[in-house]
């Protein structure tokens, strides 16, 4: 009996010792997944390193590519285009201007009316969606309906301000599609994107269509200037301050515009300007170097996109790709471990977490996190995640955001230094005439988009990255100045800036 009760006690210590010892297993392998998914993290945020002195060699990069840009065509990655825009707003501005905005499936049509001394007096917007069917028309047909928008919008509205019959007739063009600008009032489609194909219209006059489509619905209307996004931005911008010089849109894509010296332009000697400057569209998405901090997850989101080796700032910096980045960190540490769980399907899904989504989980200052836990659930199809994991999908956010921002902030400093308004020279370089010594000038970039005015860690992180690089002494000078509907009341503003002059007096002799 004693024998049996003895081998009872062996056999449950010995089972004792095996369900210890499955126990302390599992926790040593969690232990280990675990401590993969961090050290997955860090190394990625090595990766992604945006030290000063980094950030710095992508504001030289930068400077050089731009030299290269204004040299020769094709000479650089960035397209550095002419305008043609060289007589921005400054406030002084009176009368009735209008604005269209075409750049996608929804169209809008802006009035604004200006009264001197920097002042919007009114403010009207109509926005209206563009027919499917229209997208793959007639130009005549297209244009036809947007001249027609146009004229239900001005008689619903009302224009009875007490007006000269000259003034109020005026109207800005934002047309967000690949042109070919040959002044401030025309240029040439290159090719239809965005779902539109239109196929007589490219290499057509995009002004000179909807001119025509104006007097077809007895519209006698002038457009007097054909601009894009950024440069929307800056003529805002500089109508509230004549000491903006630059501007960025950082929202779903980004781009970058500023004020050059017309004798800079090398690859177009003979330009002739009244003012001796010119607004250069950048088109800097497209800018590359190898100094900028590109990771494995950014090779893999080039190969798939639909435009491989093309973008590749904007696809590291805009609204369109942040928030797909971090879904490939997080489908890789899934795919690592089980710390998120089953493998969710969702997280195979390209730009299935989008950057507002990513921007939420990134802010949320919750004790228990439960924004991120919501978003993993209804977004991601990933539940009952603990606390820890849902501060490495913040952490994770926090990495990519801040890479971003930085890397944007070194281009701004780019454009600056290309202008000799960095301070790289000494204070002194970037002082006015008449200055006193030691006075440097103020200088004004106007910022637009989404990434920078509703993302407010995004936008720390820029502000924070622009001081750093500049320097303490520097930094005072250069403000950053946030803008709102660049794309349509700038065009508006560049049509009163251009009314009451010959608009193609830019010449190339």
């Amino acid at each position: 009996m004693g024998k049996l009760v003895l081998g009872i006690a062996v056999g449950c210590a010995v089972m004792s010792c095996v369900i210890a010892g499955v126990m302390v297993g599992r926790r040593i392998r969690s232990r280990r997944r675990w401590w993969n998914v961090v050290t997955t993290v860090e190394e990625f945020k090595e990766t992604t390193e945006t030290s000063v002195e980094r950030l710095r060699q992508v504001v030289d990069a930068m400077v050089v590519e731009m030299h290269a840009g204004l040299a020769s065509e094709g000479g650089s990655k960035l397209k550095m285009l002419l305008t043609f825009v060289e007589k921005l707003p400054d406030g002084s501005e009176n009368g009735i201007y209008y604005a269209l905005h075409v750049g996608g499936t929804n169209f809008r049509i802006l009035r604004i009316q200006l009264g001197g001394q920097r002042s919007i007096l009114a403010h009207d917007v109509d926005r209206k969606p563009i027919p499917q069917i229209l997208m793959t028309s007639t130009s005549e047909e297209f244009f036809d309906f947007i001249a027609l928008s146009l004229k239900e919008f001005i008689e619903r509205k009302g224009d009875n301000l007490q007006l000269s019959h000259d003034r109020g007739k005026d109207l800005g063009f934002t047309f967000s599609f690949p042109v070919k600008q040959t002044s401030v009032s025309s240029g040439t489609l290159i090719k239809w994107t965005k779902g539109f194909a239109i196929e007589d219209m490219v290499e057509k006059d995009v002004v000179e269509c909807l001119q025509k489509a104006l007097s077809r619905r007895g519209l006698d209307m002038n457009v007097a200037a054909l601009v894009n996004d950024s440069v929307g931005t800056l003529a805002v911008g500089h109508f509230l301050d004549n000491d903006t010089v630059a501007a960025v849109v950082i929202g779903t894509g980004t781009n970058a515009c500023y004020i050059e010296r017309a004798d800079a332009v090398i690859k177009c000697q003979g330009l002739l300007t009244t003012s001796g400057g010119m607004v250069i569209n950048m088109e800097w998405g497209n800018f590359w170097s190898s100094h900028l901090p590109r990771t494995s997850y950014d090779i893999d989101l080039d190969a798939e996109s639909q435009n491989p080796n093309d973008q590749g700032f904007e696809k590291m910096i805009s609204g369109m790709y942040l928030g797909d980045i971090v879904r490939r960190v997080i489908h890789r540490l899934s795919l690592e471990s089980d710390v998120f769980g089953p493998l969710s399907s969702k997280l195979s899904t390209r730009f299935v977490l989008s950057t507002p989504l990513m921007a939420a989980i990134h802010e949320d200052d919750s004790s228990d996190l439960s924004q991120v836990a919501k978003i993993l659930e209804e977004t991601l199809d990933i539940h009952d995640v603990p606390l820890k994991v849902r501060k490495i999908m913040v952490k994770v956010c926090d990495v990519v955001t801040r890479r971003a921002a930085r890397l944007v902030a070194a281009g701004i400093v780019g454009i600056l230094k290309k202008i000799s308004r960095d301070g790289t020279g000494g204070i002194s370089s970037g002082r006015n005439k008449g200055y006193k010594s030691g006075k440097m000038r103020r200088t004004v970039v106007a910022v637009e988009g989404g990434l920078y005015t509703s993302y407010t860690i995004f936008r720390e992180y820029l502000n924070e990255a622009v001081a750093e690089i500049l320097g303490e002494e520097i930094a005072p000078y250069v403000i950053l100045k946030t803008m709102e509907d660049g794309s349509g009341i700038g065009a508006a503003m560049l049509a009163a800036a251009n009314s009451a002059r010959n608009v193609d007096t830019v010449q190339v002799l």
